[in-house]
């Protein structure tokens, strides 16, 4: 696990890191070495999760309007720049949007603002209004607002650069926003681009590297102040080119609350390719593929394949 670069208070909460004898804190020709372990009173416990695979719907807002953008070509600037990729607007609302999810009884969904503007904010609370507590809100929530989005009818608020602030993860703003709204409403974007192999948590719309690696460590770690993770696999997003099985993987394996991944599903096949690669742990969200949104992927199949896994829940 990597430790360099993450705050005193996070690296108190990872536990104490043991040094081997030989070396020192101050100057040696050795490299230092170093393990993490879990503190002894640690609150964290594993919670069970079910083995079974959910179709979590989204919405994605830019400047009042349902649309699917290449995340990744998003920049902080106010205005859109040449680069950003659009991949599809809708004529329909956020709110119809989310009365469709509701009819099909799909729950879990993800609210995306990206953008802060009073447009994207009115769309993403006419759709929590019209589906209350059927979906989870995200897009510059902090500790000030959390609150009043969870009032508008969301189930949980999502939240990323307000805790990974500055490259580092910021562990008072999130045991503030646990007092907030409290874990069982809070859920945690832990996004992430590969970086010298591994997989680094970015922020900023995607175009900052934080210094924290997703790893068991880390996931055992925020387990105790979220609800759930939402996971996008950044390189892959939005681009239809196939989904990020070996994230999966880490995921499905290291995970120890409910998770979801999104990025790269083209087909149905993709969806079971998830199942597996994330032993019936990692739930999937599907964005420009579908045809609601103007891929290829008929919505009607991802919904009737999401009522198959809920049958095939023992």
């Amino acid at each position: 696990m990597r430790v360099e670069g993450l705050n005193s208070s996070l690296a108190s909460e990872l536990g104490t890191l043991h040094r081997p004898p030989s070396s020192s804190i101050f100057g040696t020709k050795k490299p230092n070495v170093m393990t993490a372990t879990p503190p002894a009173t640690s609150r964290f416990r594993r919670i069970p999760v079910s083995c079974s695979v959910r179709f979590r719907p989204c919405i994605d807002i830019h400047k009042g309007k349902v649309k699917q953008i290449v995340g990744s070509t998003l920049t902080d600037s106010k205005e859109d720049g040449p680069a950003l990729v659009t991949n599809f607007e809708s004529d329909k609302s956020a709110g119809e949007y989310a009365k469709m999810y509701k009819e099909d009884g799909l729950t879990g969904g993800h609210v995306i603002m990206l953008g802060a503007d009073p447009l994207s904010r009115a769309a993403a609370i006419e759709s929590l209004r019209a589906y209350p507590g059927g979906l989870q809100v995200g897009g510059g929530i902090n500790s000030d607002n959390s609150l009043q989005y969870i009032e508008e009818g969301a189930s949980h608020v999502i939240v990323t650069s307000y805790v990974f602030n500055n490259g580092q993860m910021d562990l008072e703003r999130l045991k503030d926003l646990v007092r907030v709204v409290g874990k069982e409403r809070l859920v945690l974007d832990l996004s992430c681009r590969k970086r010298e192999g591994k997989y680094a948590i970015v922020t900023d719309r995607w175009q900052k590297f934080s210094d924290v690696y997703l790893d068991k460590e880390i996931l055992d770690l925020l387990a105790n102040y979220a609800d759930e993770f939402l996971v996008h696999g950044v390189d892959v997003e939005g681009k239809k080119l196939g989904i990020d099985e070996e994230l999966v993987e880490l995921l499905g394996k290291h995970s120890p609350i409910p998770v979801t991944y999104a990025g790269g599903v083209t087909v149905m096949a993709d969806l079971e390719r998830i199942k597996v690669a994330g032993l019936g742990h990692v739930d999937v969200t599907v964005g420009s593929a579908l045809d609601v949104f103007g891929g290829n992927l008929p919505y009607k199949d991802v919904v009737a394949w999401h009522t198959k896994q809920e049958a095939l829940t023992v």
